[in-house]
């Protein structure tokens, strides 16, 4: 259903979740941009599509088999468009009335951009993710968690790429990139994807006016088990995938942290799941890119890595 009248194709991947999807749905219909919403849903109830088309008779509904995962439904979502530029966006993010308008302005100003990081808030006001950044062991964050919105830096610097909650890219770069790795199945997609275009010579743009809020950890639900074994798989996935355990500066380091946040979790609450999925990642990579560092953030340090997920990961 895109078209040349069609500012952007917006593909939201659901597993289902009505209540956190329909409220994103009506808040796109406002949306300042004209656009076309692709909703790509996996989840256990066939008959939630349904209800989506009955409701929202001008949004485009994909079925696919439950537990696909976010990164093959994305991808299946943004093959079944063809708009220049696409927008990614979570079932629990809460678009303000421009932010369509205002993530794509980016990629249309720059033909060097690939992609745009939108600015997501969480419910008390705070910064969700202004992009992504990653440590020296390619830990990823969301670029200023937790802070006041007063004062934000207004240039790229830093950004990895955007969060998978809310970005946009070029279909060119996406298609260039050769899509989403649905190998990491969830967690960590978004930052392979922009060092996968980062490499192909892309860069990434802010969209500070682009602004949403969003709820957080609406799929899987705040540290339960599924949460941290997801986490853990596509944390040692991407240590495999990129060779981070190479270089002898920051094998350690990465070692350390993953040792500690496991054990942070084991007496915390006995839990062994991040240490399933990190054996589980591990085995199933392949170690076939090379990390540039130079996109890398060296002043977080390993105490500020270990605050960081203890923050909002576990």
């Amino acid at each position: 259903m895109s078209g040349a009248s069609t500012s952007c194709d917006v593909v939201i991947p659901t597993g289902g979740r009505l209540d956190l999807l329909r409220p994103c749905l009506r808040m796109l219909a406002g949306q300042t941009a004209p656009h076309q919403v692709i909703v790509v849903d996996d989840g256990p109830e066939p008959g939630v599509s349904a209800s989506i088309e009955g409701a929202h008779p001008r949004v485009d509904v994909i079925r696919r088999e439950p537990g696909g995962g976010f990164a093959a439904s994305v991808n299946a979502g943004i093959g079944a468009g063809d708009a220049e530029l696409v927008v990614l966006l979570n079932d629990d993010v809460r678009p303000e009335p421009a932010f369509l308008e205002a993530i794509v302005e980016p990629l249309r100003a720059d033909p060097a951009a690939g992609m745009a990081a939108a600015l997501l808030l969480r419910p008390d006001g705070r910064v969700d993710s202004f992009g992504l950044e990653a440590d020296p062991t390619l830990a990823v964050f969301p670029r200023l968690w937790g802070e006041p919105t007063e004062g934000l830096p207004a240039g790229a610097g830093g950004v990895l790429g955007p969060a998978g909650a809310a970005g946009a890219y070029r279909r060119e770069a996406i298609e260039q990139a050769g899509g989403l790795d649905e190998g990491l199945v969830s967690y960590n997609e978004d930052a392979d994807l922009a060092l996968r275009l980062r490499a192909a010579g892309w860069m990434c743009a802010v969209a500070p006016e682009a602004r949403g809020v969003h709820l957080g950890s609406g799929t899987f639900g705040h540290r339960s088990s599924h949460q941290l074994y997801r986490l853990g798989f596509s944390r040692a996935y991407m240590l495999r995938k990129y060779r981070v355990l190479a270089s002898p500066r920051w094998a350690l380091r990465a070692i350390g942290s993953e040792l500690a946040s496991v054990g942070w979790q084991l007496v915390k609450g006995r839990e062994l799941a991040g240490l399933r999925g990190r054996v589980a990642g591990w085995r199933s990579a392949s170690p076939e890119l090379q990390l540039r560092r130079e996109l890398l953030v060296e002043s977080i340090t390993v105490t500020e890595g270990i605050r960081r997920r203890k923050a909002f990961r576990g």
